[in-house]
């Protein structure tokens, strides 16, 4: 025997439980004749008795005692490692790196997706970047991110998409606002176009920056952009203090702050879609295939 196999490993824990080779032969399928031989060139090969016999009786040597434990703790992890590699083709286990646009977790529609994934596939680990549309498109090129749930926008030809959701957009005023007196409906852009606007930074990179001002010169505005930050929550904290209005998805109506009323546009106004986005080229690993799918069978915003 040039080297030790798996089945040499079974057949001799069988003869170690059982201590009889005709008890072990049938438990294990095969002749008592073949079975003997084997656990012969077993010895050979490890250079060592691992079974005293006698015509009455078969009990493990010191040898013996040894080796079944270190052949049980192999055959454990051969079986382990077979279960687990079973389980990432199936999806049920792995990695999944996930890039997520600041506005997707408002969206019961990302949440809803992301509980069922963990409740569905628990053994895989999903780690999750905050990362805006544009800064997403690197790592999705790179193999860095698996997925990207990213804003509408201008993408690399290696990169595919699915809409998950358009909504809206909704226009976040301060509550003193002169435009919460406007009769529903009836609110459009140009009721904005003369207001201090607080907005994206442009050096920020979002995706939303882009697509909101192309819906204001698509209708003639310019906004008057009084204050520039990074971030929709501060955008949101700075409405609330009286210092503009502002426009972002209705994903955001479940942020409610003191002092800011959000208000909705009339018919035909401005909307947004939300993204999920993998490279084209690349094939995908089951868990992005599973969390996909979930994502796509997914109802409601």
């Amino acid at each position: 025997m040039s080297h030790i196999e798996l089945r040499h490993l079974r057949y001799f824990i069988a003869v170690a439980d059982e201590l009889h080779f005709g008890r072990a032969a049938e438990r294990l399928h095969i002749s008592q004749p073949p079975l003997s031989q084997q656990i012969q060139a077993l010895e050979a090969h490890v250079g060592a008795a691992l079974f005293y016999r006698s015509n009455r009786t078969v009990r493990l040597t010191q040898a013996g005692v040894a080796f079944v434990h270190e052949a049980r703790q192999i055959l454990q992890r051969v079986e382990e490692a077979s279960e687990q590699a079973a389980r990432i083709h199936r999806g049920e286990s792995g990695n999944l790196t996930l890039g997520l646009t600041s506005s997707a977790p408002f969206l019961h529609r990302v949440s809803r997706t992301l509980h069922r994934f963990r409740l569905t596939y628990p053994d895989v680990n999903i780690r999750i970047e905050q990362l805006n549309s544009k800064q997403q498109i690197d790592p999705l090129l790179e193999g860095k991110l698996d997925l990207g749930i990213m804003r509408n926008g201008d993408l690399p030809p290696q990169l595919a998409h699915q809409r998950i959701w358009s909504e809206p957009l909704i226009a976040v005023v301060h509550k003193d606002n002169p435009l919460n007196d406007l009769p529903a409906g009836e609110l459009t852009f140009q009721h904005l176009a003369d207001q201090p606007f607080v907005f994206f930074s442009k050096d920020v990179g979002t995706s939303l920056y882009d697509d909101i001002l192309d819906q204001l010169r698509a209708q003639g505005i310019t906004p008057y952009i009084t204050q520039e930050v990074g971030e929709p929550l501060t955008i949101i904290g700075l409405v609330a203090a009286g210092l503009g209005v502002s426009i972002l998805p209705a994903s955001y109506l479940r942020i409610q702050v003191d002092g800011v009323k959000y208000l909705r546009f009339g018919d035909m106004q401005g909307t947004t879609e939300l993204w999920l986005v993998n490279h084209a080229e690349r094939p995908m690993t089951a868990a992005t295939k599973a969390f996909t799918d979930l994502m796509m069978k997914e109802d409601g915003v």
